[in-house]
């Protein structure tokens, strides 16, 4: 553990499973290094174990089946530097094992199905992403892995993901609301017909009214464009790709909209892109070609997925940054 922080930062990263949390935590951990970066699963939180969720017919979606009160409690403690013993639940056995001291640190990450959904926890977040993945897009990749890894059958993956739908489109999917940044993962419109879902749409949507978050854009602030950049600079197999920038409204405030639809053939040229983004919050020119180059075997690297994560990852470095000095110039100025 480092020295003590002299303020926690406090990141929400909400969504369903398997829709690319923890590849971002993995880039996140790229920006901050694992030193300074606490992250916490909030399955942990949950009050019904695997056996008790079977019987009730609660499943882990509900927040009846959850301790809200104890994480809002401990993650208010550990936003204040005092050390908490957090429950821990163990995927392997469903069951809650004996928990563990978890100290303050710099940046603490909540994880998981519920980060935005109590207004008290979601009070102490200082920069949040919602992983919003289109249901074409979620069984296909849903259907890849649990096929191929799992050896599920397609209908029962299929069963599996319908059972869900009601409680998803009940407690979570709402949070999007209070997200700073959304990423939609959807069905390319490159392609007509496409049943594959290799070549994907995303759409990174950034609150224009947080205080001190400056939404990236492409060319021109505040300007309608659609860009295809092909050609010479950017080598683009079928479909091709576009892009898109623009000012939209989404549950009733405005948001500024970056979208990348169809796929990069090579990473290194993803740096053409780049020169024509502004306020990234990069620290050199073509930091974010770079990062997404440094793990190019991470899911959704050659895609608008790889790279609105860099971004997002970099939005929140900036607001680290950006609350951290402001923390030491209050103590500064108090001595």
């Amino acid at each position: 553990m480092t020295n003590k922080p002299e303020r926690v930062v406090l990141i929400g990263v909400a969504g369903d499973s398997g829709c690319g949390k923890s590849t971002f935590l993995r880039r996140l951990i790229d920006l901050f290094g694992e030193e300074l970066m606490t992250v916490i699963c909030l399955d942990d939180y949950h009050c019904l174990d695997r056996k008790q969720r079977k019987e009730t017919g609660i499943t882990a979606l509900d927040p009846r089946a959850n301790n809200f009160d104890l994480m809002y409690e401990q993650i208010k403690a550990l936003k204040a530097g005092l050390a908490i013993e957090k429950p821990i639940y163990n995927h392997e056995t469903g069951l809650l094992d004996p928990p563990e001291r978890i100290e303050p640190n710099h940046i603490l990450v909540i994880e998981g199905l519920h980060p935005l959904y109590d207004e008290r926890v979601r009070s102490l977040i200082d920069f949040s992403v919602y992983f919003d993945i289109s249901d074409e897009v979620k069984i296909a990749w849903k259907i890849q892995r649990d096929m191929a890894e799992r050896g599920h059958r397609y209908e029962d993956v299929l069963a599996q993901i319908n059972s869900r739908k009601p409680d998803f489109e009940k407690f979570i999917e709402p949070q999007r609301e209070f997200a700073d940044i959304v990423l939609q993962v959807l069905p390319t419109n490159l392609i007509k017909e496409d049943k594959e879902r290799k070549v994907l749409r995303v759409r990174m949507l950034q609150r224009e009214d947080k205080q001190g978050f400056e939404p990236s854009y492409l060319f021109d602030e505040g300007s309608s464009i659609q860009w295809t950049p092909c050609g010479r600079k950017l080598t683009c197999s079928y479909p091709g790709m576009q892009l898109y920038y623009g000012s939209d409204v989404y549950y009733g405030r405005y948001v500024s909209v970056l979208e990348v639809d169809g796929q990069f053939d090579n990473l290194e040229e993803v740096i053409y892109i780049e020169t024509h983004l502004s306020k990234t919050s990069t620290k050199y020119e073509g930091e974010m070609t770079h990062l997404l180059l440094q793990h190019r075997e991470y899911p959704g690297s050659n895609n608008g997925t790889g790279l609105f994560q860099v971004l997002t990852g970099l939005k929140m470095r900036a607001a680290y940054e950006r609350l951290t000095a402001k923390e030491a110039k209050l103590a500064t100025a108090q001595v």
